[in-house]
């Protein structure tokens, strides 16, 4: 005999709980996979698991529901990790990971932090920005869990070892190797997000104007282009491309054949104020720009074009972002598309 469904009210009960800690459990699984399908996935996994226990006979046994459901998502996104490596073996061009917009006005420095306040919007933008993404791929995934849960969310060691069946001094160990890593990599600095959308705007103006010497002006002598078409947006490139003078050289051609009617929107895409650029109603481009240090030069360039990575990108303007007869929120030309 089936075993029974659990009373109306548990169930009611357990779908509260889990939609309560959903959106930690998302921004969680997404640092440590990169891919919305992927963590969608994972989070699907937890969300039976959970169902199954709390309304089972062992529900009195899970003291804290937090707990429990971090630690069941973290164990199956280590899970489907080497799946998903597997498929990025055999990416065609550079990978990127699917950006995640939210309707956060630019500016925002909302963000929470690990515990009751972890499942607010934009919550530790700094764990799934595109640059710390990109630096998070070359970690092995255990090192990248303990990062993520450390690091960003703030969880203990102690916590970890728990949730990954691990040694604390081992847990230790991880944290100690994936953190130096990291930052021999991807140093300790977050620009202002309003120097950020301003610099942003300038390099748009520049790169969809045409504008070579603009465009010098903007980069920084060590720029990286990173191009994520998947092998289906045109002059998607091999390999990063760095170098001012590339870098400048590249997205001028570029854009000096594109046809007219581009639209930029301004985003926050992975926690940063960034561009999402539309041809009508569909989206085509996301494009995120990393700042060194003087907050004046871009270093870094993530532009994906692949279409199915923006499947989840809409044309909807949230509320805080002008409509089309009022102020323009940018400077930048509307009349070329970007396809780099």
């Amino acid at each position: 005999m089936p075993d029974a469904p659990p009373p109306a009210h548990l169930a009611e009960e357990a779908t509260r709980i889990f939609l309560d800690h959903r959106e930690l459990l998302f921004s969680i699984v997404y640092a440590m996979l990169g891919g919305v399908a992927d963590t969608e996935d994972v989070l699907q996994e937890t969300w039976l698991a959970w169902a199954a226990r709390w309304g089972g006979a062992e529900a009195g046994e899970i003291a804290g529901p937090r707990a429990y459901l971090v630690r069941v998502a973290v164990n199956a996104a280590l899970a489907r990790r080497a799946a998903v490596s597997r498929r990025r073996e055999t990416y065609p061009g550079p990978w990127l990971p699917e950006p995640v917009i939210r309707d956060v006005p630019a500016g925002s420095t909302e963000a929470g932090t690990a515990g009751e306040d972890a499942a607010e919007p934009a919550l530790r933008a700094e764990a799934v920005s595109m640059a710390l993404m990109v630096v998070l791929e070359t970690l092995a995934p255990v090192e990248r869990a303990v990062f993520v849960l450390h690091e960003v969310f703030g969880y203990a060691h102690t916590e970890i070892a728990g949730m990954l069946g691990r040694p604390p001094a081992a847990v230790r160990q991880l944290a100690h190797r994936a953190r130096e890593h990291v930052r021999a990599r991807r140093p300790r600095y977050r620009p202002d997000p309003g120097a950020r959308r301003q610099v942003t705007e300038r390099f748009l103006a520049a790169a969809l104007g045409g504008d070579l010497d603009a465009l010098m002006r903007v980069l920084a002598p060590d720029v990286t282009l990173w191009t994520d078409g998947g092998g289906r947006a045109r002059a998607s490139l091999q390999r990063p491309v760095r170098g001012r003078a590339k870098v400048a050289r590249l997205i001028a051609g570029i854009t000096s054949h594109i046809p007219e009617g581009v639209e930029v929107r301004y985003r926050t895409v992975n926690g940063d104020p960034s561009a999402v650029l539309f041809d009508g109603d569909a989206p085509f481009a996301v494009m995120v720009v990393d700042l060194a240090p003087d907050g004046d030069h871009v270093t870094g360039i993530y532009t994906v074009t692949n279409p199915d990575k923006l499947t989840h990108v809409t044309s909807a303007r949230p509320a805080t972002e002008p409509a089309p007869d009022g102020p323009p929120p940018s400077e930048a030309p509307r009349q070329r598309k970007v396809e780099p």
